[in-house]
């Protein structure tokens, strides 16, 4: 079966391309391009844009701005991205990585989308061609592209190093499938009292999703054994865990309070 490839010089003219239907978006091919080999026929071609400010990373100040083609590999070099390394450097391994971009990790279906966990818990807001919606706004109706356009940039407020935790769980290290991942934002008093959390969730469904209880349980209490204790004990709450050929979805359910204990307590 061949495949057109259409190439367009701005990325509102990619988003009228797509909506005659069919044909798919290729950023970095990591997922659409493997859809194919395996013998998706629903994708009937490929357009991708040659938008330079797709691939930029710009900070200013406290604020980054990632055009959705940048790859993980990049934000891994990023000196001024380096409280979210870790989250960059848990998508696949090196050739991964090098392909991997922004973009692409949003619309991965659980247990891929690690990154995209990251971007939830930092509360960021994800820029289309024809809108921007914050990044829960976006994962709630991430299948449907109407009046939006395609994805152009991610931006968020770079966190302190000592508000953003992630961590990712596998079999394979460094770089097997998710068993689950959990990035937080944790903002403390000066009393190491809990003023705001964000919490994300990595396969506790098929998309990322927040860990709305568990972030309510944390406000006002100190991080420690016995003032996380309730968010411990609702961290589960409203999740739907996949079961794939990692990890069953029981087990996923199990650990996932024992992890996110440890990630706190860290």
């Amino acid at each position: 079966m061949s495949l057109a490839l259409s190439t367009f010089a701005s990325a509102k003219e990619a988003s009228v391309a797509l909506n005659e239907g069919g044909a798919h978006y290729l950023g970095g091919g990591t997922l659409v391009v493997r859809a194919v080999n395996e013998g998706d026929i629903a994708i009937t071609g490929y357009v991708r844009t040659t938008d330079p400010a797709l691939t930029k990373i710009d900070v200013s100040g406290q604020r980054a701005r990632i055009g959705a083609s940048a790859t993980m590999a990049s934000i891994a070099r990023c000196l001024e991205l380096e409280t979210i390394w870790r989250a960059a450097k848990a998508v696949g391994g090196p050739a991964i990585r090098n392909m991997a971009t922004v973009g692409g990790n949003l619309f991965a279906p659980a247990p891929y989308g690690d990154f995209t966990v990251a971007l939830l818990a930092l509360g960021a807001t994800v820029h289309c061609a024809d809108a921007d919606l914050s990044i829960d706004d976006f994962l709630a109706d991430r299948d449907n592209s109407s009046g939006r356009g395609i994805v152009t940039a991610v931006s968020f407020d770079i966190p302190a190093a000592d508000s953003f935790r992630f961590l990712k769980v596998s079999r394979v290290k460094p770089k097997g499938v998710s068993v689950l991942s959990i990035a937080t934002i944790i903002d403390t008093d000066a009393q190491g009292v809990v003023a705001n959390a964000r919490i994300g969730l990595g396969c506790m469904a098929d998309r990322p999703i927040r860990a709305r209880a568990a972030e309510a349980a944390l406000k006002g209490q100190p991080l420690t054994k016995d003032g996380i204790a309730q968010a411990v004990a609702v961290i589960g709450e409203g999740t739907d865990p996949i079961t794939d050929p990692i990890a069953s979805g029981w087990y996923r359910g199990e650990v996932l309070p024992v992890h996110f204990s440890r990630l706190l307590l860290s």
